[in-house]
């Protein structure tokens, strides 16, 4: 437990759960764009409001940590600090610190060294993000990773971050039965308990080939003011994945934006800010790159971001 913050105790069980024909995957939406009793839509007032971040995991490759792993860095060896430093240099006003690339067994020293620099950068920690799983049962490994996402729950209120990244599952995995998904939908209520104690934001990205309507039907069923959905415009799998994004973005608390979309084709950028801003989102556009050379290719893509933001 790290001294100061809530102990995140477990408050849900699975009885609590009015799970239905809605949890299967590939379903349609049980009452298409209509809300669950008492599920929270974000409210938002006034137009959109778009601010620029940038994802370490977009320097993956360049971290000397991966996971709690020491492994040998491809080209320079960058660190937190550094990549704040880039994102200072290039203009951005968030950095999202992937959990991944942090050293282990590190204390809560470290993290506020890492507040104070990127506030003397000007930068904003704007989240990190996990890599959990939630699709494989109840069981000793589902609670594992439920410890897991709270401490670094606790990790982000030490640096400031406002917004956890969380994976629900993978289609593989909540295919295997419909109580996966009820124990899914326990772990992300309890994680959402937790979130809320610390002042955090919960956002269940569109990730492990799980649908649209799945992913929106799992966030109402958590139903939590902490909780949304973290939009990566490059994972829908459907043939339409535009129409995916915008169905998904008046419930966004985070996006990620990547420059290519479904099957490697050149992501449609203006068409994706001109949706953010239909669904007037207010908050972090978080540039995260998986081509290319990262130093020398994300300035220009920052640049277009800037003048399609502003």
């Amino acid at each position: 437990m790290i001294p100061g913050l809530p102990a995140c105790t477990r408050n849900y069980t699975p009885e609590n759960l009015s799970m239905d024909r809605r949890f299967f995957l590939g379903s349609a939406v049980a009452a298409a764009g209509t809300p669950l009793a008492g599920a929270r839509f974000p409210e938002r007032k006034g137009n959109a409001r778009l601010s620029i971040g940038l994802a370490a995991y977009s320097f993956r490759e360049h971290f000397g940590w991966m996971k709690g792993e020491a492994r040998e860095p491809r080209g320079r060896e960058m660190d937190m600090f550094g990549f704040i430093d880039f994102c200072a240099e290039h203009g951005c006003h968030g950095a999202e610190l992937t959990s991944y690339f942090f050293p282990a067994s590190v204390d809560s020293g470290y993290f506020n060294r890492v507040k104070r620099h990127a506030f003397l950068r000007g930068v904003d920690v704007c989240g990190t993000a996990i890599g959990n799983d939630f699709s494989m049962g109840e069981g000793t490994h589902l609670d594992g990773e439920i410890a897991a996402a709270k401490t670094w729950l606790k990790k982000a209120a030490l640096m400031g971050a406002p917004h956890v990244r969380f994976f629900a599952g993978t289609g593989r995995g909540f295919s295997a039965g419909k109580d996966r998904v009820a124990a899914a939908v326990t772990a992300l209520r309890e994680c959402a308990a937790c979130a809320g104690e610390l002042g955090i934001f919960i956002g269940i990205e569109n990730h492990g080939a799980i649908t649209a309507d799945f992913l929106l039907d799992l966030v109402k069923e958590v139903d939590s003011p902490w909780v949304g959905i973290n939009l990566d415009s490059g994972n829908f799998i459907s043939d339409d994945p535009y129409a995916d994004f915008a169905r998904c973005a008046p419930w966004a608390v985070n996006v990620q934006l990547k420059v290519h979309i479904r099957r490697n084709e050149p992501a449609d950028l203006p068409r994706l800010v001109g949706l953010l801003r239909q669904a007037r989102y207010q908050g972090y556009v978080v540039l995260e790159y998986e081509s290319g050379k990262p130093s020398e290719e994300i300035p220009g893509y920052l640049r277009t971001l800037r003048r399609l933001c502003g």
